[in-house]
């Protein structure tokens, strides 16, 4: 389990940071939240990956850590509210600038065009 974890992680990581440079604002977005979903992931798995441990402390011998779980769902709710401020980022800059570049320049075109 600590090894799926552990690969599943990572793969979010590596696709988040691998989308999160990317020259245009749609991959950037999606990387984010990539990376968002793999730092959760990661907070989770800090409190430790128990089967059938109770969530109430001494109903179990070894219960589920509630502060991870505190730690992940502040998490969701801050990767959400970021994600909605760079779509609508992300809509002004195409509404303003006319493409959807990160750096609001075209590649060649816009270089020939000077």
């Amino acid at each position: 389990m600590e090894l799926l974890f552990s690969l599943v992680t990572g793969v979010l990581s590596a696709s988040g940071i691998y989308l999160l440079l990317r020259g245009r604002t749609f991959p950037v977005i999606v990387g984010l939240t990539l990376l968002s979903y793999a730092v959760n992931l990661f907070l989770f798995s800090m409190g430790g990956l128990h089967t059938n441990a109770a969530a109430v402390i001494g109903a179990s011998e070894a219960p589920a850590d509630p502060l991870p779980q505190a730690l992940v769902l502040t998490a969701i709710v801050i990767g959400f509210a970021m994600t909605a401020f760079i779509v609508i980022l992300a809509i002004r800059a195409r509404a303003e600038l006319g493409n959807d570049h990160v750096d609001g320049k075209q590649g060649d075109e816009g270089e020939q065009s000077k």
